[in-house]
């Protein structure tokens, strides 16, 4: 065990606990979540004085109105709003939420680990669609819409992190993601790329994926398998399999697991077709193409 167990002062620790247990019952309750959370980043910022007196009519520079708007996340707009395949209804509560995450990580608070990793503990399971026990949420975690991750018990997820649920991601117990790693679900057509498919991307019990690597789309991670340091995964890693390079190949079986493995021979193998996640649009939908390439080759 590498670890120490770390407490807060007590009068610090019963202002975070307030703080928390207060947000957690407001976002359960039959409050508005936009009004939620544009009145929890007010007081995070320490700008309700100025809020206040903007709410009362009284004049604000363009520069200070555009902040204290900002504040309101139905004000806001995300990368994943423009995705035409999304659940509008999901998308509409989660968009709230993300926002929340995001500007509390823009926040002095973020860097006091303790009280982070349980503000996003608490915000994790309004966000998700599922979030298991004693899960850690470090810094910079960003996520497509966060209505399509789904997490076990006891995973750590680790700083600068991408989870992208366009399609849907599942992730097990007790896994641990390091500082970098993009896992995927969704691919582009590799001649329209306006053209996206979606897929269930799943890493399994106990695995570890380390750092700077990439889990593609449709991938499935086995149970207690590691992927290596800035790998690119294509292809499916068997449990208990080391899968390294670029892209990863499984190399080996961890020790003592042998056993308990499939032979190396029967590794890396693509599987990420029988994930596809299939979407429709309506056939009145208006496309945008913010490319208007010439899709044709030439003659």
């Amino acid at each position: 065990m590498t670890k120490r167990h770390v407490t807060l002062p007590e009068s610090a620790e019963a202002g975070l606990r307030g703080f928390i247990d207060e947000v957690d019952e407001r976002l359960a309750g039959e409050e508005d979540t936009c009004a939620v959370v544009e009145d929890v980043l007010v007081d995070l910022y320490g700008d309700r004085e100025a809020y206040e007196a903007w709410q009362n009519g009284e004049p604000v520079s363009n520069a200070e109105r555009v902040r204290l708007q900002g504040y309101d996340p139905c004000n806001s707009t995300l990368e994943s709003e423009y995705y035409a395949e999304k659940d509008e209804e999901k998308f509409r509560e989660s968009k709230h939420l993300q926002w929340l995450w995001r500007q509390f990580d823009a926040t002095p608070m973020a860097d006091n680990v303790e009280f982070a990793l349980r503000f996003r503990r608490m915000l994790a399971k309004h966000l998700f669609e599922e979030c298991g026990d004693g899960c850690r949420f470090f810094k910079g975690i960003t996520f497509t819409y966060g209505h399509n991750i789904s997490i076990g018990d006891n995973t750590v997820v680790h700083d600068d992190v991408h989870l992208d649920d366009r399609g849907r991601l599942t992730i097990g117990d007790r896994v641990s993601i390091s500082d970098g790693v993009h896992v995927y679900s969704h691919d582009h057509d590799v001649v329209d790329q306006t053209r996206v498919e979606n897929y269930h991307t799943i890493v399994e019990d106990d695995a570890r994926l380390t750092y700077d690597s990439m889990i593609r789309a449709g991938v499935k991670v086995g149970e207690n398998a590691i992927v290596g340091a800035k790998s690119v995964v294509p292809k499916d890693v068997p449990a208990h399999h080391i899968a390294v390079g670029q892209p990863a190949k499984s190399v080996k079986v961890k020790p003592g697991w042998e056993d308990a493995a499939d032979p190396l021979e029967d590794a890396n193998v693509s599987r990420k077709e029988d994930r596809r996640i299939e979407y429709e649009l309506d056939d009145d939908f208006d496309v945008f193409d913010e490319f208007q390439r010439d899709l044709q080759p030439p003659k």
